[in-house]
């Protein structure tokens, strides 16, 4: 029951700081649906990692491995897309 307790405080301020992440990202650089995605992301890394630390059997490492690979692949994909649109916005000299 402790363990549960443990991942749902994590998961619940990980959701806050990840809210008031987001909510501070200008509208001309990202999309609300883009932001959040990265933020949910970043959640479910912190998730994987939670369980990599406790003890448990293959498929769950298995699953944390595939949840990891996933949202890293998500958030590392909004970050291009952050750059790219950033370049959009300079001005060119």
């Amino acid at each position: 029951m402790a363990d549960l307790s443990l991942m749902l405080l994590v998961f619940l301020l990980s959701s806050l700081v990840a809210y008031l992440l987001i909510s501070k990202v200008p509208v001309k650089l990202h999309t609300p649906l883009m932001s959040m995605t990265n933020g949910i992301s970043a959640v479910t890394i912190l998730g994987a990692l939670l369980l990599f630390s406790a003890e448990t059997g293959p498929a769950e490492k298995v699953l944390g491995s595939v949840a990891l690979v996933m949202t890293a692949f998500n958030v590392f994909g909004g970050f291009v897309i952050t750059d790219r649109m950033v370049k959009m916005f300079k001005k060119k000299e």
